[in-house]
């Protein structure tokens, strides 16, 4: 067995949802899940096809995140993994639970924006996701003005009502 860790290659501002499902119409339910979640929303979705022609399949409503998550699919080339990526302004806030609800849909990695890196192993038969590095090591405990100014930026992008 070999391990590698895959950097995913992405805008700054695009969020990217990565899992493990296991039918070829993971990508149909996904699409699906999608647009009903957010109406307008603008994501691309590839799937690594684990048996049969082994093709990466895709949809999306948006040609460049289509073609980014195609790209990031091809390189993680992990079975039945899915790759969700979400235009800037689009979060997985809004569509994780849809996501979950898919009934293919067996695991997700991870969701974010955060730099991030796939651990992958190898063997003869094929490769795996298996964990993530999403950001980086913490830098200590938040304080009260920490408090203050996450209580504020939820509510200033409106995840939360009222006063601070």
């Amino acid at each position: 067995m070999e391990l590698h860790v895959v950097r995913v290659e992405k805008p700054d501002d695009v969020n990217v949802i990565i899992g493990h499902a296991h039918f070829i119409k993971t990508v149909e339910d996904l699409h699906e899940a999608l647009v009903t979640a957010v109406p307008g929303i603008k994501f691309g979705v590839a799937f690594c096809e684990a048996s049969g022609k082994t093709l990466i399949r895709w949809s999306g409503t948006d040609k460049e995140m289509t073609e980014l998550a195609q790209a990031i699919a091809q390189a993680l080339n992990a079975g039945h993994t899915f790759v969700i990526t979400l235009a800037p302004g689009y979060y997985p806030i809004n569509v994780l639970n849809w996501i979950k609800m898919v009934p293919e849909v067996a695991r997700i990695h991870t969701a974010t924006a955060n730099p991030l890196e796939i651990i992958i192993a190898e063997t003869d038969q094929g490769r795996g996701i298996l964990g993530v590095i999403d950001g980086y090591p913490t830098k200590g405990v938040e304080g009260e003005e920490d408090i203050k100014e996450r209580v504020s930026f939820l509510r200033r992008i409106g995840y939360k009502l009222g006063l601070e």
